[in-house]
């Protein structure tokens, strides 16, 4: 059972959104249905405890968890699969993140649900991955995973070479041109800005980084650009800055993209980070 609504918990990454889309059909279907009736037949205290975690307002421990399943109507794999979401969606760390992550893609219903998910996943699980997607565009090029090995910084094995080729044919995102030739089947893939990072996103940035801290050491200065600076800002203008830096990399996006469609030499993959975070926050009246 996916649930006593038919509401497919597997097609969810939020748990809290699917209690709330549960909530709202059995409300519509079933007379009486209530936040005190969810809570007496879950064996809850507080008859408003869906609420407020629905609303992010509580969270539920792995007991809890359980509980709430058998109340929603779920079993077995469902039921398993809604407790591994609110861990996965509770998780502290990047670490307890990644091993509930781990356990959801185990699902065949979730692998089914979400095709694309899976395949960025894919694309974004090695850092080197995407650094050969663009290595094709180079001129000079060689389809040869010892060649490819070597060209990348820091090198990599020849068998990640191999690994990273067959994801990328697999994903379609290079195809064979009129001579046979390995090109990219679209100049531009993007993970889109206006939903939260997934977590395969998230875990690529981390490997970035770590890629641009180990740059300050083995690559020389003349080859690299890292700079910083450390600022106070107001709430208006920390919005204007951050308009500036998505303005920033479009106009590096488009430059890149009409150089290789004007023919220029391209000889190099290189990696653009771009970072704001707040270091420090005051509230008034606090």
């Amino acid at each position: 059972m996916e649930s006593a609504t038919g509401v497919d918990v597997f097609r969810y990454r939020d748990y809290r959104s699917y209690l709330r889309d549960v909530y709202a059909a059995r409300k519509k279907s079933e007379y009486g249905f209530s936040y005190r009736a969810f809570a007496k037949k879950a064996g809850l205290s507080a008859p408003n405890y869906l609420k407020l975690v629905s609303e992010g307002q509580r969270n539920l421990t792995p007991e809890m968890a359980t509980r709430f399943a058998g109340a929603l109507g779920l079993r077995g794999e469902a039921a398993d699969y809604f407790c591994d979401l609110v861990g996965f969606n509770q998780a502290s760390t990047a670490r307890e993140r990644e091993r509930y992550y781990q356990r959801l893609r185990r699902y065949r219903r979730y692998k089914s649900s979400f095709r694309l998910d899976a395949a960025h996943a894919a694309y974004h699980s090695e850092w080197y991955i995407p650094a050969v997607r663009e290595l094709v565009a180079c001129a000079g090029f060689r389809e040869d995973p010892r060649w490819i090995a070597s060209a990348l910084r820091p090198n990599i094995t020849q068998r990640q070479a191999e690994q990273a080729l067959r994801v990328l044919d697999e994903l379609g995102f290079v195809q064979r041109d009129a001579n046979g030739g390995l090109v990219q089947s679209q100049p531009v893939l993007s993970t889109g800005d206006d939903r939260p990072l997934g977590h395969h996103i998230v875990s690529f940035h981390r490997a970035m980084l770590e890629r641009a801290a180990d740059a300050l050491d083995h690559i020389e200065r003349d080859e690299r650009e890292v700079a910083a600076l450390t600022l106070s800002l107001s709430a208006e203008q920390f919005k204007l800055f951050k308009q500036r830096l998505y303005d920033v990399r479009q106009e590096l996006l488009q430059a890149a993209v009409e150089a290789a469609d004007a023919g220029a030499p391209l000889d190099r993959v290189v990696q653009i980070n771009f970072q704001m975070f707040p270091l420090a926050r005051v509230d008034e009246g606090k």
